[in-house]
């Protein structure tokens, strides 16, 4: 028998974050409310993703349904790298992130009527040296203006460029399933 949570709403724009509770078989609706997304200096990365997720969460008030936020953030040598403001700023990135390895972090909270619960997940990414030209590619054919890093490790970047992960691939693509599943259980005490 399937287990069956109470309505859940995603409070995300992303549409890989759609895609990964679509494959998990949840019920939800998507509701997005403008926050913003600075945080703190001195944080770690990890602390850096749990705080805009949480700062997602405290813009809903939910009685009877689970709201689910989330913040996905691409560490480099402790260097963050957010989502690009331009085509030279993704050139940047993905150069840095050539020959080299990163991490991954995803913080993600769950409000359910009072209780607020958050948790991160970390994955290390290991990337082949690439050629400016096929960075240009890559922005040219895939638009990485969205995503955290510059890259989507579900796309050309993931298929050709990354040489192994160590940690949840969910977690790269901008949500840890696994992780998100057993907090849903827990939370719901299902």
């Amino acid at each position: 028998m399937a287990i069956t949570f109470p309505p859940i709403i995603l409070a995300s724009k992303s549409p890989r974050r759609q895609e990964l509770l679509t494959l998990m078989g949840l019920n939800f609706h998507v509701v997005l409310k403008d926050v913003d997304e600075s945080y703190p200096e001195g944080l770690e990365p990890a602390e850096i993703a749990v705080y805009i997720s949480e700062q997602k969460a405290k813009a809903f008030n939910a009685a009877d349904e689970i709201v689910i936020t989330a913040d996905t953030i691409v560490a480099l040598s402790g260097e963050i790298l957010g989502k690009p403001s331009s085509r030279e700023h993704a050139q940047e990135m993905l150069a840095k992130l050539s020959g080299s390895k990163h991490e991954v972090y995803t913080g993600v909270t769950l409000v359910k009527g009072e209780k607020l619960y958050s948790f991160y997940d970390r994955t290390e990414v290991y990337c082949r040296p690439v050629t400016s030209e096929e960075i240009d590619f890559y922005i040219d054919h895939y638009q990485p203006y969205d995503k955290a890093g510059s890259y989507g490790v579900q796309d050309w970047w993931g298929l050709v460029v990354v040489q192994r992960i160590e940690g949840s691939y969910t977690n790269v693509m901008g949500l840890p399933t696994e992780k998100l599943y057993a907090e849903l259980k827990k939370l719901t005490g299902l």
